[in-house]
């Protein structure tokens, strides 16, 4: 669904009905800098949303700031469970409707809590808009109080990513 806006369930989401929101559409991007600047953002601004499996028939979805990621310790804790992983994405796409890189949980196949980082909660945010290049620009907090989240402190910030190294979270 590379692009579309036609027929995008994230876009036709009935909870943006009435909602001061944009949708914003924008070329490949390689990098959080390039899409902060396709999508006219800071990248702290920029929404990577996260599915996370609870148990084998539990998900949630975790809302983190672009330059930040998940504080899994935090998390656990905020969620009271001592186990939770990351989906392959055969999983995240069942559970939602998305492939990877295009998760939102507007429009999504499954009706998810949502559990968003609390530095989302102010400003203006660029959300995943269910196809790559799609975006959807909205008020942090109008965004939250309609996705019914539950906003805490649940990242930290994100490690520079060394030459030749393998990305920067951990578990």
């Amino acid at each position: 669904m590379d692009g579309d806006i036609d027929g995008n369930p994230a876009l036709s989401d009935p909870r943006l009905d009435g909602v001061d929101h944009d949708v914003v559409t924008h070329g490949p991007v390689s990098s959080l800098e390039e899409a902060a600047l396709a999508r006219g953002v800071t990248p702290a601004a920029i929404v990577k949303t996260m599915v996370v499996r609870l148990s084998d028939d539990e998900y949630v979805f975790v809302l983190v700031p672009g330059d930040r990621v998940i504080d899994w310790g935090k998390l656990r804790s905020e969620l009271g469970v001592n186990r939770i992983s990351l989906p392959d994405e055969a999983a995240a796409k069942g559970v939602t409707g998305y492939a990877r890189g295009t998760i939102t949980p507007f429009g999504s196949t499954a009706d998810l809590r949502v559990y968003a980082d609390s530095r989302l909660a102010s400003g203006r945010i660029s959300i995943g808009g269910g196809a790559k290049g799609v975006s959807i620009s909205i008020d942090g907090n109008v965004a939250l109080e309609i996705l019914d989240a539950v906003v805490a402190d649940v990242t930290k910030p994100a490690q520079p990513i060394e030459p030749g190294g393998r990305g920067e979270e951990r578990r």
